[in-house]
């Protein structure tokens, strides 16, 4: 019975956040919409930062709520530290650390979830948007400090390229990813935001509700800057002095206009945090760039011919030797073995690769390693709930309820237009059946509850200003 109050509750907040009046909200919601359509959540907001997040919060209410209510034992049972511990460091760490624009924002999602009914506070949100960097990165830098091994390390999500010149089918910039998250999280990463700002670009980009940057990072702003990443293997390091991660990924989504820009404000008060290989494209120039971000070390790759691919893997030699302690020579494990399938894809499809080419190759199934189809952890596509290996560098079990949860691609056409096709679920398998899963996999009961269905859906296309169709 607790359970099923559970879900009318949410059922009863997301009807309301459709059906509040102007006067229930004074004004704010003005501007603003949403839809659903083959899964994913669109969200249209505008204006002020407080204004941005009042109706971020608003209109996304339920799906705050549920993915708060989930994330609370699911990082108590897999990082050991619970909910409590995270809100004192997003107040403690975080916060001061945090521009003032972001934190009205911040502020803001919390007024939106206010008046709706939902009790969450700036400490909540916050952690929220830090689930990357203080559970996988503050946390085992904490122990560190302690004199206690790492209780979690960095995690290893995602696949994806960008490529341009000789290797696509117009010249022009192709981009692809999928997210690689625990299903648990992974099944409620199914938000599009248009984001129309009172300053800085306009911005489309997926997310997670209540986050304020994409966070698997997938978008493209309206100065045609296009901004994906894969997350560095075994990295070791955190600043807790510096500038969180969620706040300059979405700043520099929002006010870079070129490449040298985005490298920039990353830069800026970095604090190592979910470090990440960032694939970048500038549709002004069709120029392509591999950013690779840890601590105290970081590089920069370039070309208007060529290709980037990312797959957890760190690429500097130095940023490998002192920041992670990846093991470059294990070609077997999920980074390196997916790796090594990106590169025989780029050459194989080499002048060929466009939006609808990215579609298959991020639904990629092959295991290079055993020469067969997959999925599993070693594929560009992954279903590590396939594989009795699981990823122990990512502290991810054996048959672990995890891998590829979305996918999108763009080209420059599309980028030009603020425009992106998205696909939920598994790109590369059927739908994951959670009642089936945890019948055969008993040793994951815990997650009863949290754990749901995550249907393959359809590719969608998604542009900026979309409406709901009549």
């Amino acid at each position: 019975m607790k359970t099923r109050t559970i879900v009318f509750g949410l059922v009863l907040l997301s009807s309301a956040s459709v059906r509040t009046s102007e006067a229930d909200a004074g004004g704010r919601l003005t501007g603003s919409w949403r839809f659903e359509r083959n899964g994913w959540i669109y969200v249209h907001l505008e204006g002020a930062p407080d204004r941005l997040g009042f109706q971020h919060g608003s209109l996304l209410s339920a799906e705050i709520a549920d993915l708060l209510r989930v994330l609370k034992p699911f990082l108590e049972k897999t990082t050991r530290h619970d909910w409590k511990f995270y809100r004192e460091a997003a107040e403690r760490i975080l916060w001061p650390k945090v521009d003032a624009e972001f934190q009205r924002e911040i502020d803001g999602i919390v007024a939106g979830l206010a008046s709706r009914g939902v009790k969450a506070d700036r400490w909540d949100i916050v952690a929220l948007n830090a689930i990357e960097e203080l559970p996988y990165y503050y946390v085992p830098w904490l122990d560190k400090q302690k004199g206690r091994p790492p209780s979690t390390h960095s995690p290893g999500n995602c696949s994806a390229f960008v490529a341009t010149g000789s290797y696509t089918r117009d010249g022009r910039i192709v981009m692809g990813h999928n997210n690689w998250t625990s299903y648990v999280v992974g099944e409620r990463w199914n938000i599009i935001f248009d984001i129309k700002p009172e300053r800085g670009e306009r911005i489309v980009m997926d997310g997670l509700p209540g986050v304020v940057t994409s966070d698997d990072d997938f978008g493209v702003n309206s100065a045609g800057l296009m901004v994906t990443e894969t997350t560095i293997t075994g990295f070791e390091l955190f600043d807790p002095a510096g500038s969180p991660e969620f706040v300059r990924a979405r700043k520099a989504l929002q006010y870079a206009r070129t490449i040298d820009d985005y490298v920039r404000i990353m830069l800026e008060r970095n604090n190592g945090g979910y470090a990440n290989d960032w694939l970048l494209g500038d549709n002004k120039t069709g120029e392509i760039a591999l950013f690779e971000l840890g601590l105290k070390e970081h590089s920069l790759r370039r070309t208007r011919d060529g290709y980037y691919v990312g797959s957890n893997f760190p690429v500097d030699e130095k940023l490998t030797r002192l920041e992670t302690n990846f093991d470059v020579n294990n070609a077997a494990s999920s980074a390196n073995a997916r790796r090594a399938r990106w590169e025989q894809l780029m050459a194989e499809h080499k002048g060929r690769i466009d939006a609808e080419l990215a579609k298959s190759l991020e639904s990629d199934a092959y295991d290079v390693i055993e020469k067969r189809e997959g999925p599993n952890e070693r594929s560009l596509c992954g279903c590590v709930d396939r594989s009795a290996r699981g990823v122990p560098e990512w502290d991810w079990g054996k048959f672990f309820p995890g891998g590829t949860v979305q996918a999108k691609v763009m080209d420059a056409t599309m980028a030009g237009k603020l425009e992106l096709l998205a696909a939920l679920g598994h790109p590369c398998a059927p739908d994951f059946v959670a009642a089936d899963f945890l019948k055969q996999h008993t040793e994951y009961g815990w997650m009863r509850g949290l754990l749901r269905d995550m249907k393959t859906r359809a590719w969608t296309r998604f542009t900026r200003d979309m409406k709901e169709e009549k």
